[in-house]
């Protein structure tokens, strides 16, 4: 492990932390400025940087900054004076992984210090897995299934139906099937069938001939001539109008067409891959999808697993989308806590893949520090809604009967001040817990935990004339911790 780089002019900040940290077998360098630490790195790099932020020669910020454009994934703790503090609170915007305010109690700053290594060394191990991660990854069962499926299929050029909920990345495994085939070196086409108006899906396809149609000024090739050699993505197959059905299963009986307004039939050499979150059996009891062309796409199905069947998966995904939306934006990805993923774990997330690759992109965005910390996590990923496919409510959950809830309201008002104790709101907390209890309700301790809270807070609120700041202090917790609990507990409707 590399050393723990200590940058302070003052002699006896430098002493007490070698001293301590040579207890905890860590190696130090140290320093006194900021220029001789930009020197050293032109040949060396720490495992963490230590630096106090006002010195001779630069300071701490500064240091910063040009350190985070070296290394971006290096662990830099700011040293700072309590006449600093707004500097280091700026300075987790610079990157900063935390700050130490100056007098500090040694044991916490060497525990500090040592978070900062573990983290620098799982992100040693991560960054290196980051190198060499694919963009379809998974060690779920299920989708070790859908990966030998596409490594059977390699020397084939069968048509294939992909099968799952919207979001599951349905069109990467269609590049996979395509990437791996002997078509490989041809043309991957996509096309959403159901993103496209019916009058112009026609020609999207099959091209159209000059003049066929208003607006036809050009002749216009289709897709299918677009991949001829290659591989036509059709997506969401099961939303095409039945009479282009007709059309789609002559292609795909002997290959050939007729552009829109033309005469003379066309031939291409395509290998089709269609996909749908539809249920086709159903469509064609229905009536809406032809069960000739059905039975033509379906030579092989492969089904994707939603994300809620494969948690295992979503540490790695998360860590691949913080990754790709840091390289798409231009900034340092950022680092997220064990504590964050298992909440993400827990959640169910009704837009699979899709909608954990944009809460990546959000919390590349929005997420204050560089450490995403649970608190970090957008509002539908509170724990109540982490247990349910929906933000479905907490009372519909349960659906306790009107008695319940008129008993659960009384439980949780506020005694009257003349009351010497708790007791008779809390004998009706019992009541209601019992009751719940006995009747097998899910999830009683969020219930009645999330109407404790809401009563709590919109009563301080009504107290302080909805002063959120004054509420909060009159509450004991944070200005960040009622906004949020406003925010999940739907309290600004």
């Amino acid at each position: 492990m590399k050393p723990i780089w200590i940058v302070d002019d003052d002699q006896s900040i430098r002493f007490v932390l070698e001293k301590a940290l040579a207890r905890e077998d860590l190696a130090v360098r140290s320093f006194t400025n900021p220029r001789d630490v930009l020197t050293a790195m032109e040949d060396d790099e720490p495992q963490v940087l230590v630096s106090d932020i006002r010195m001779p020669g630069g300071s701490g910020i500064e240091l910063l900054a040009k350190v985070k454009a070296l290394r971006p994934g290096l662990p830099v703790i700011i040293m700072t004076a309590f006449s600093d503090l707004d500097s280091a609170v700026s300075a987790f915007q610079g990157g900063a992984f935390e700050y130490l305010p100056k007098p500090f109690d040694v044991p916490k700053a060497v525990e500090l210090i040592r978070r900062a290594v573990d983290e620098s060394l799982r992100e040693e191990v991560r960054d290196a897995a980051q190198s060499q991660m694919p963009e379809m990854l998974g060690q779920a069962p299920a989708m070790q299934d859908v990966f030998r499926a596409i490594g059977r299929l390699s020397q084939s050029v069968v048509t294939v139906l992909i099968t799952g909920e919207s979001g599951t990345g349905k069109e990467l495994v269609a590049q996979a099937l395509h990437k791996h085939s002997p078509r490989a070196n041809g043309p991957f086409v996509a096309i959403n069938t159901a993103a496209i108006p019916k009058d112009l899906l026609e020609s999207e396809l099959f091209g159209h001939e000059r003049g066929a149609f208003t607006g036809a000024q050009t002749t216009r090739r289709g897709r299918f001539e677009q991949a001829d050699g290659g591989t036509l993505f059709l997506d969401e197959i099961g939303d095409m109008p039945f009479d282009l059905q007709t059309r789609l299963l002559r292609v795909l009986s002997d290959g050939q067409f007729y552009r829109v307004g033309g005469h003379n039939p066309m031939r291409a050499n395509v290998r089709v891959i269609a996909a749908t979150h539809q249920n086709l059996e159903d469509r064609v009891k229905q009536g809406v999808f032809r069960e000739d062309l059905f039975h033509r796409l379906n030579v092989i199905r492969l089904r994707l697993p939603a994300l809620r069947e494969r948690r295992e998966d979503v540490s790695a995904l998360a860590r691949f989308f913080l990754q790709k939306s840091a390289r798409e934006l231009g900034v340092e990805a950022k680092r997220i806590t064990d504590a964050a993923l298992t909440r993400l774990m827990k959640f169910d997330f009704p837009g699979n893949v899709r909608q954990l690759e944009n809460i990546c992109h959000w919390l590349t965005v929005m997420a204050p520090a560089q450490v995403i910390e649970p608190k970090d996590l957008p509002p539908e990923l509170s724990y109540d809604g982490a247990s349910r496919s929906a933000a479905e409510p907490v009372e519909a959950a349960i659906a306790p009967a009107p008695a319940a809830v008129a008993a659960v309201a009384e439980a949780m008002a506020p005694p009257p001040v003349a009351a010497p104790a708790g007791a008779a709101w809390l004998g009706g907390l019992e009541q209601e817990a019992r009751s719940l209890l006995l009747a097998g309700a899910p999830e009683v301790w969020d219930a009645l935990t999330r109407k404790f809270e809401a009563q709590l807070i919109h009563t301080a609120l009504e107290i302080t004339r909805g002063r959120r700041i004054e509420a909060a202090q009159k509450l004991g917790i944070g200005r960040n911790t009622i906004t949020r609990k406003i925010q999940e507990l739907g309290l600004d409707d």
